[in-house]
């Protein structure tokens, strides 16, 4: 689970959206000005700049313009999800000893941007220091997995695992950073955050408070791109980004569906919808008395209109989604909490709600045991989409009888509530593996990893079982039947009422280049994502 966009970080992938894509004319940098010139492109992104170290969490799923992992996301292919390809490996991994070892060779003659040669200590130290308790890694108990990191040469790396694990590759996309650059401690401190050094055909030029400036790695080993400047920019307001676009002084942002639609066709401005992983969901607190009972949380997950929500505020741009185990992944079990529709699913919830004492007063809420059935609903006040989201989710929650307070806040503001408040949360960060995904949403020990992994402190000894059964076997249908395990529990007795699955959008120009399609997207989005995913590879038309 992860809070932000990019913190840390179903049908075919974005098949057939074409990217063309780029600068805009007029030389300039300040927020006034226009985006400058044809090969440089400047983007408006919703997160601050400067978070760029790999260990703290910075392009875990494989896609950066600066660092590179072993494996990366390939270009979209006839799959629903992309295949993971050699990067700075040789070669795929030789997997051995029933799936617990992992062995890896390198590719020969990669440097990093400082000029220094690429081997396997650069891999081990960037491994070992995500799971250095030191580091306070974001992301480390989607590693913990790993036993050992072994380096027989320097073209030579082996994983060694603590148990079979099919879905391990998807760990090998972490960005590498130089061994000597890699500090014990706090990883948020580290220097990475602001100079990083990888072997990505784009390396930072300049950070500034609000912008940061990428400029195409002359000696990349694909040769220089052909994009020669990359300005990000901190825009965080959603309006704000909205304006820039449209006014001409960024080339492109990642914008709420809505907002995206208002300016389509706009002075040129193209919009794409990308296929996600993404979850918008509401985590169920079991302190609260109203989602403290399976028989409740199931109630609200049947009243909810999810179709609704997805038409008036995704502006169709989503998919209906009920579990954190989402469509994109093909362990996802064909479960629902109900084959009813329409008016007969909120008669449904009610008559559940009635059935478990909660009973409806004269002023429509309904009360058990003299307790109101009252929920609070944090969301990030910065967040349109989430805002949107919650409000129409506590409008549907009032008509079965639960009032709903919503509370706009910082995230510095939520977190600590987390545990008695319900949130509107996003989720789905790694759409590569299904298993990282599944343990931080519903496994009870996810409430131990960090305050946006099982928020609702959720506890389910069937659920812990099949999920630890299928994360601890290399045999794919047995994990598969394990997972789907879990689900079939999980509608017996859910967590959260997931709502959808996001197609992010994305509104920029046509300037003049052409690169690889969108490929299926984590819960992370931005800049970094979308049109601009492999900007590496873009052509000149």
């Amino acid at each position: 689970m992860v809070r932000t966009a990019n913190r840390t970080t179903i049908a075919a992938a974005a098949a057939a959206l074409g990217v063309a894509l780029a600068g805009c004319s007029a030389p300039g940098g300040s927020d006034g000005d226009k985006a400058s010139s044809t090969n440089q492109i400047t983007l408006a992104d919703a997160e601050p700049v400067g978070q760029y170290y790999p260990v703290a969490g910075y392009g875990a799923t494989g896609v950066s313009p600066v660092f590179e992992g072993l494996l990366r996301p390939s270009a979209p292919n006839d799959k629903e999800l992309p295949d993971l390809a050699p990067a700075l490996a040789e070669s795929k991994p030789k997997v051995s000893d029933g799936g617990k070892t992992w062995t890896v060779r390198l590719k020969k003659g990669v440097t990093f941007h400082d000029g220094s040669a690429f081997d396997s200590k650069d891999v081990a130290a960037t491994y070992r220091a995500v799971l250095d308790p030191k580091s306070a890694s974001p992301i480390a108990d989607d590693y913990r997995l790993i036993d050992k990191v072994e380096t027989p040469d320097a073209s030579t790396v082996v994983f060694r695992l603590k148990a079979p694990n099919g879905g391990f590759a998807s760990r090998l996309l972490l960005g590498i950073a130089p061994s000597e650059k890699v500090t014990s401690g706090d990883a948020a401190n580290s220097e990475l955050n602001t100079k990083p050094v990888g072997t990505g055909p784009f390396k930072l030029q300049r950070l500034a408070p609000n912008e940061a400036t990428f400029v195409a790695n002359d000696k990349y080993r694909s040769g220089k791109p052909e994009v020669d400047k990359v300005v990000i920019r901190h825009v965080e307001d959603d309006n704000a980004r909205m304006q820039q676009v449209v006014s001409g002084q960024v080339d492109g942002s990642a914008l709420p569906p809505r907002l995206a639609k208002s300016v389509e066709g706009r002075d040129g401005l193209k919009v794409a919808g990308v296929r996600s992983a993404d979850w918008r969901g509401v985590s169920l607190p079991v302190s609260v008395p109203i989602t403290s009972q399976p028989e409740t949380r199931r109630a609200l997950n049947i009243g909810v209109d999810r179709e609704a929500l997805v038409e008036k505020v995704l502006a169709g741009r989503g998919t209906p989604e009920v579990s954190p185990i989402t469509k994109v992944f093909p362990q996802r079990a064909d479960v629902d909490f109900t084959k009813a529709k329409g008016a007969a699913r909120k008669a449904e919830a009610e008559k559940l709600l009635d059935e478990a004492g909660w009973k409806k007063g004269a002023d429509g809420v309904r009360t058990k045991d003299g307790k109101r059935a009252e929920l609070t609903l944090a969301y990030p006040a910065s967040d349109t989409l989430r805002r949107e989201l919650a409000s129409a989710f506590a409008d549907q929650l009032r008509g079965l009888g639960v009032n709903v307070k919503l509370w706009g806040g910082s995230w510095d503001d939520i977190e600590p509530k987390m545990r008695t408040t319900a949130v509107m949360l996003g989720g789905g960060d790694n759409p590569y593996t299904v298993d990282t995904q599944a343990h931080r949403a519903l496994h009870s020990r996810g409430s131990a990893s960090g305050p946006f992994d099982n928020p609702g402190n959720y506890k389910n000894a069937k659920v812990d079982a099949a999920l630890e059964a299928a994360q601890s076997t290399s045999d794919e249908t047995e994990a598969t039947k394990q997972y789907r395990a879990a689900q079939d529990e999980y509608v017996k007795d859910p967590a959260y009422v997931v709502l959808a699955t996001l197609h992010h959008t994305y509104a920029s120009r046509d300037k003049g280049f052409s690169g690889p399609a969108p490929i299926v997207e984590p819960h992370s989005h931005g800049t970094t994502w979308g049109p601009w995913w492999s900007l590496g590879a873009w052509k000149k038309n």
